[in-house]
């Protein structure tokens, strides 16, 4: 870790968050504005703003970006989808460093959550870590002695894109994601949340209904853990907060699916929240 500040941004659909991380690794003068869709370029206008303010005020000893959206090698954004106008294309790591002189790291928002969550939270000290982002969509990174593997085009570990059923016409993340799981529980007029807590009490039909969603998800869990074997396998995004609950249901569906004592990655849910972007965006100047 330098002895200098690093800026660390997390770029979403919505918002773009950002802090300062100290040298003792604690997030200071965090704040977050707008996205506003993108228009006229505002995500990277809000960028320069916020990176040269900070330059001006603070010794920094560089800067990094999570963002939406699969990041090219020369730190631009290669493919965004239709969440952020306009954003496809946008030379994020030129324009910074043009800007303010510093070195500047961009990465892809889930393998960011994956290297935050390798420097303090559920993946500290694993030689190997895969993670699993469960929100409205489903992405995957993967981080192997300390590199992560992106794939020869950028596009690896798109794991919401799997496991098609031609019979149902339907992908993992249709099948799996947390939106998927909402449609199910919107006819009880219930949340996630409130499903969750309805299934831990033992009540049906949502004990039923959680371990049928639980099997989705682990049937992509499945071919990762086959594939890969990676020490742990880090699950991520808001329903990570069942912590314990929600690993047994998927231990118990994995049983179902491995063969017995083949697979020996240790499952966990991420620790660090809507923090592990800002530590992964700034990893390659703290490792």
């Amino acid at each position: 870790m330098p002895n200098k500040p690093l800026l660390a941004f997390d770029v979403g659909g919505t918002t773009i968050k950002y802090a300062l991380l100290t040298p003792e690794l604690t997030l200071e003068q965090t704040g977050s504005v707008p996205t506003n869709k993108n228009k006229d370029g505002q995500i990277l206008k809000t960028l320069l703003e916020l990176s040269q303010k900070f330059s001006h005020e603070y010794e920094l000893a560089g800067i990094g970006i999570s963002t939406a959206g699969i990041v090219a090698s020369d730190g631009s954004i290669q493919y965004a989808g239709p969440t952020i106008l306009d954003y496809q294309g946008t030379p994020l790591k030129a324009r910074l460093e043009e800007a303010t002189g510093l070195l500047v790291f961009v990465v892809n928002d889930v393998d960011a959550a994956l290297l935050g969550e390798a420097v303090l939270g559920a993946a500290k000290n694993a030689k190997s870590t895969y993670c699993v982002a469960l929100g409205t969509g489903i992405g995957g990174a993967y981080l192997a002695n300390g590199q992560l593997a992106s794939g020869a085009h950028g596009t690896a570990n798109s794991l919401g894109y799997t496991l098609f059923c031609p019979k149902t016409q339907t992908n993992f993340e249709q099948r799996a994601s947390t939106l998927s799981l909402e449609a199910k529980l919107a006819p009880f007029d219930l949340s996630v949340k409130e499903g969750f807590e309805l299934a831990k009490a033992g009540q049906e039909p949502y004990l039923s209904l959680l371990k049928a969603w639980a099997k989705e998800v682990a049937q992509g869990l499945s071919n990762i853990l086959l594939l890969f074997d990676p020490e742990v396998l880090v699950i991520g995004g808001a329903v990570c907060q069942q912590k314990d609950y929600l690993l047994q249901l998927l231990n118990e569906q994995l049983a179902l699916i491995l063969p017995p004592g083949l697979c020996q990655t240790k499952l966990k849910v991420a620790t660090l929240a809507d923090k592990a972007q800002l530590y992964g965006a700034v990893y390659p100047f703290i490792k």
